[in-house]
């Protein structure tokens, strides 16, 4: 992985990739207590970061490969990711996701054409699975973090990010980046390192599934004990990735973490001040911003909103919070 990388994937996404807006709320600075810069990945295409990945994969790919199709783990952001690029390559997908996936993803992946296998997280091997099928079917895998192209195009962002900083004229900046396998947050910090190294990028995690910044702190990949329990569906993971843990230990601060309770706070802070819509996986680094603010050592924060796909049913629990 380097820069280059994330360039020329930056390159091949002009006129596709969307140039997500920076906001921000004297509101939320004022709960802060500094001034916080919400990066709406929320509004990508296919309402996640996610689509920055599946492009760059799918853009990268011999054209040879990509005719046969390709295949993807998720739990519906990238599911969701990866249907539309391939979609737009005229390609086919196979997308695994887990049953219990919020039924928004599962619907919005079948509906941009991608073929949908689902599993149980806790009985059946998705890697057992993905390999069963890509060997009968030729399919290219398209790994949802620890793969080179995803990194390289989730890494766009983080140019992005660079660029508005300077714009916007903050020199200095915690970057507080919504944290699963590390894809996310390895690509942002690499492009932080060269466009913008003044600032330092803070993993962000749900309680319970906090394997980054465990793995931060003991300086070896940790494990989750479980991979359910948190409403934060989109960035619960096993572990780092092999990729992806070696730059987020070179680059990276120490990670945060937040309860379920603060991230529904944190989805109704952003819609009732800046009037998005975040899921609560997208949600864990506002929350760290507005709730943890006495880990952070920054006047100015910038945080990621890195999903937006929520069902009613959970935003409404989030729209609660304020009664």
């Amino acid at each position: 992985m380097n820069i280059e990388m994330i360039r020329e994937s930056y390159k091949r996404g002009k006129g596709t990739v969307r140039r997500t807006p920076l906001l921000s709320s004297p509101f939320l600075d004022e709960i802060a207590g500094r001034r916080v810069f919400l990066k709406a990945e929320c509004l990508q295409h296919t309402g996640s970061f996610k689509f920055r990945g599946g492009w760059s994969a799918l853009s990268a790919m011999e054209p040879e490969k990509r005719a046969k199709g390709v295949i993807a783990f998720s739990s519906g952001n990238h599911a969701q990711g990866v249907a539309l690029a391939a979609k737009m390559h005229g390609a086919s997908s196979v997308i695994i996701m887990p049953k219990d996936a919020p039924r928004v993803k599962i619907e919005n992946t079948r509906a941009l054409g991608a073929e949908v296998v689902l599993y149980d997280r806790e009985t059946e091997d998705r890697d057992e699975i993905g390999g069963r099928l890509s060997g009968k079917r030729g399919l290219t895998l398209i790994k949802p973090f620890d793969d080179p192209q995803v990194i390289a195009g989730q890494g766009t962002c983080g140019l992005e990010i660079a660029e508005q900083a300077r714009e916007q004229s903050i020199e200095n900046a915690e970057v507080i980046v919504c944290c699963g396998g590390g894809g996310f947050t390895s690509g942002i910090a690499l492009a932080l390192e060269a466009e913008q190294p003044s600032f330092k990028v803070r993993p962000a995690e749900p309680e319970g599934f906090d394997d980054v910044a465990r793995s931060l702190v003991y300086g070896t990949i940790q494990r989750n004990a479980s991979m359910t329990g948190s409403i934060c569906d989109a960035i619960i993971t096993p572990q780092p990735g092999d990729l992806t843990f070696p730059i987020m230990q070179r680059l990276c601060g120490a990670g945060i973490v937040v309860s379920d309770a603060d991230c529904l706070r944190a989805m109704a802070l952003a819609f009732e001040r800046l009037r998005v819509v975040i899921e609560p996986g997208g949600a864990v680094a506002l929350a760290s911003a507005l709730f943890h603010g006495a880990q952070l050592k920054s006047d100015t924060v910038i945080v990621t909103a890195s999903g937006g796909n929520v069902d009613r049913a959970v935003f409404e629990r989030a729209l609660a919070t304020l009664e």
